[in-house]
C-alpha cells in the first residue's frame, strides 16, 4: 500500500467539477488580478471566521509582513515569538528590520510557553507573535492579559490553523491581526501560493488593503510604502470551490487524529488543551530513534515529515541574535524527536490501519 502524505490529487478529484468550473470562469473573463472572485472569497472568509475584515494576499509570509506594516513596526523594534516554527515567522520580523525575541515552548503542545513571555519584554517590545503550531492555538488567554498589561499588539501566525478554535472563537479572530496561509498542503490550500489577513480593526484593514497593492489608495497614488501582495484571481476561484467543503474536511481530520491516537502504542500522542479545537495541519508525535523509524517506514511506502529539525534560534541566518545551543532546551529537544504522520481528510480507514500497524512494529 502506497500512502500519500497530503492526498491533494484525491481531494481535487472529489471537487473537480466545482474547481474546474471556477477556474474556467476566470479564464473566460481573463481578469487574473483582483477579479471579482477576490471580493467573493473575502466575504466568504469573513463569514467563516467571524472577523470583520478578511484581506486575501499573496502568501502566508506576505500576510505576516502586511500585519507588521499595519501596526507600524520599525527597525529596532522587538517582537516576541517562538523558535519552533517555520522560518517565515521570524524571517519576516527580521525583514522589517525588527528583532525576533525567542522564548521556549510548552513540551506538550509545542506552542510558545505564554508563561515565559513577560520576562522577555523590554522597552523595545512592540508585539507578540504566537504561532498556532500544527493547527492548535496557543494559550491566548494568558497572552492577551500580558499584551493588555504592556500595551502590546498580538499578531497570530495561523498559517497552519485555519478553522481552529479557541473558546469557540476561530483562530483567525483571536489577535489584533491574524494571518493564515493557503499554501497547497495547508488544511485549506489553493493551487499555488496564497494567504489572508484578518482583523476587526478598520484602520488596520484599510491600510493592509492599500499596502498589498503597493500602498495605493487609488491608481498611481501611493499613500504608503507597500508590496505586491495580491492574491491572484485563479487562486481565489480554487479556494471558493473548496471552502464550502471545509467544515466537513475539518471533521474528517479530527476523525483521522482520533484513529491515530486510538491505535498508536505511544505515550507521546498530541495533546489538545481544553477549550481548543485543532485544524490538525499535522499529526505530530515524539520518538527517540526518529531517523531509523523514518527510513524503515519509507520502505513500507509510508511518508513522514519532520517539522522542524532545527529550531530558529540555531539557524545560521539568526546567528547575529547570539543564541547558543542550550538557550531554549525544550525547542531543541523537540527538534530532535518530532515526526509527523500523513494527515489529511482523505485518508481511508485501511490506510490509517496500515500506517499505525507498521509504525507500532517499527517504532515500539
Amino acid at each position: 500500500m502506497k500512502i500519500d502524505f497530503a492526498n491533494l490529487q484525491r481531494q481535487y478529484q472529489s471537487y473537480k467539477k466545482d474547481v474546474d468550473t471556477n477556474i474556467q470562469s476566470v479564464l473566460n473573463k481573463s481578469n487574473y488580478i483582483m477579479g471579482e472572485e477576490i471580493n467573493s472569497l473575502e466575504s466568504s472568509l469573513q463569514i467563516f471566521t467571524g472577523a470583520k475584515h478578511a484581506i486575501a494576499c499573496s502568501s502566508g509570509t506576505d500576510a505576516l509582513m502586511l500585519a507588521m506594516m499595519a501596526i507600524d513596526i520599525h527597525p529596532g523594534d522587538e517582537i516576541i515569538t517562538t523558535p519552533f516554527t517555520f522560518i517565515s515567522t521570524a524571517e519576516t520580523i527580521s525583514l522589517m528590520g525588527a528583532k525576533p525575541v525567542f522564548v521556549d515552548i510548552e513540551a506538550d503542545t509545542f506552542n510558545i510557553d505564554a508563561n515565559l513571555i513577560e520576562e522577555a519584554i523590554t522597552p523595545k517590545t512592540k508585539a507578540i507573535m504566537p504561532v498556532s503550531l500544527f493547527g492548535q492555538a496557543a494559550d491566548m488567554a494568558t497572552i492577551k492579559l500580558i499584551a493588555e498589561k504592556y500595551n502590546l499588539q498580538i499578531i497570530i501566525d495561523g498559517a497552519q490553523s485555519f478553522g481552529a478554535t479557541y473558546k469557540n472563537k476561530t483562530d483567525s479572530n483571536l489577535g489584533d491581526i491574524s494571518t493564515t496561509s493557503f499554501f497547497p498542503a495547508k488544511p485549506l490550500g489553493c493551487y499555488g501560493d496564497g494567504g489572508a489577513v484578518f482583523t476587526n480593526n478598520k484602520i488596520y484593514a484599510d491600510k493592509i488593503r492599500m499596502m498589498r497593492i503597493h500602498g495605493q489608495n487609488k491608481r498611481y497614488h501611493h499613500k504608503y510604502i507597500g508590496i505586491g501582495g495580491r492574491l491572484d484571481t485563479i487562486q481565489a476561484a480554487v479556494l471558493l470551490a473548496k471552502l464550502p467543503h471545509y467544515e466537513g474536511e475539518l471533521s474528517k481530520r479530527q476523525l483521522v487524529s482520533e484513529l491515530y491516537s486510538k491505535h498508536l502504542k505511544l505515550s507521546s500522542k498530541p495533546i489538545i488543551k481544553n477549550g481548543r479545537a485543532s485544524a490538525w495541519s499535522q499529526y505530530t508525535i515524539r520518538i527517540k530513534n526518529r531517523d531509523q523509524v523514518q527510513d524503515r517506514l519509507k520502505l513500507k511506502d509510508i511518508p513522514t515529515a519532520v517539522y522542524y529539525p532545527i529550531p530558529l534560534h540555531l539557524q545560521e541566518c539568526f546567528k547575529y541574535l547570539d543564541y547558543k545551543f542550550g538557550s531554549l532546551p525544550l525547542s531543541e529537544k523537540a527538534s530532535e524527536e518530532v515526526i509527523s504522520l500523513p494527515m489529511n481528510a482523505f485518508l481511508k480507514d485501511d490506510e490509517i490501519e496500515y500506517i499505525t500497524e507498521n509504525f507500532n512494529k517499527i517504532a515500539i
